[in-house]
């Protein structure tokens, strides 16, 4: 029964990575947009990052200039705010807004935000979770004579409910980054008017790819649950 039920893996798996898809070439195309409004202020991703950290009396976290495009994050071991060369160097209203979002990160982190806690908290075990996937996902499917076996199903379970918990966990994570990011663009008047409403719109999409990733592994948990409650009532 757990190999039949590959099929259907693969089908919320194909569903939700063409949602995906969508969804970052959507972003993709909105912080290309953006990226042609200039802010008023010509101040650069850089700056607006060293300027919110200031605001929020953090000096302890460095920003630094990474590689490639949308590969911004926060680093919370090394305390490390990472911009992509077009939101390290830009000066236009995606850049701000990007910066924005990953300092509210820094925040969060100085003011042991209790869903950055929990979530930095449960890596390791979410590390373990997905590589164990693949194996589980073999063994069901009979590679190792385990196709009915319901303690293989089970783990499966327990693995996919691992990483649905840190997708569903993220969420508060990144909403919370972004409601941060643009209370502080608007008190502070480094995006103002239509640059506001720019950055507000590029961070909305940035949330959506969230949203998809959520929805995906929560579709997988309940997917395998149900195959798992449908082999024990069998038997």
């Amino acid at each position: 029964m757990f190999s039949g039920s590959y099929a259907g893996y693969i089908v919320i798996t194909l569903i939700f990575t063409g949602i995906g898809m969508y969804l970052s070439n959507k972003l993709r195309r909105k912080f290309q947009y953006y990226q042609q409004f200039s802010l008023g202020n010509g101040m650069s991703g850089r700056e607006v990052a060293e300027t919110m950290l200031r605001h929020y009396g953090i000096h302890d976290v460095k920003i630094v200039e990474g590689r490639g495009t949308l590969t911004d994050h926060y680093n919370p071991i090394s305390k490390t705010v990472s911009l992509s060369p077009d939101v390290y160097r830009g000066r236009n209203v995606s850049a701000a807004a990007v910066a924005a979002h990953e300092c509210g990160h820094a925040v969060q982190h100085a003011t042991a935000y209790t869903w950055l806690k929990f979530r930095s908290a449960i890596v390791p075990v979410v590390n373990i979770a997905t590589r164990a996937q693949q194996f589980l996902l073999m063994a069901g499917l009979g590679m190792f004579g385990l196709a009915n076996n319901p303690t293989v199903l089970l783990l499966t379970v327990a693995v996919f409910g691992v990483t649905a918990l840190f997708s569903l966990v993220t969420l508060p994570v990144e909403f919370d980054a972004s409601r941060r990011a643009l209370a502080w663009l608007d008190e502070s008047s480094v995006a103002r008017g239509q640059e506001y409403s720019g950055a507000k719109d590029a961070l909305h999409w940035a949330a959506m790819t969230y949203v998809a990733a959520a929805l995906n592994a929560l579709a997988l948990l309940i997917f395998f649950l149900m195959r798992y409650l449908a082999m024990t009532n069998d038997d």
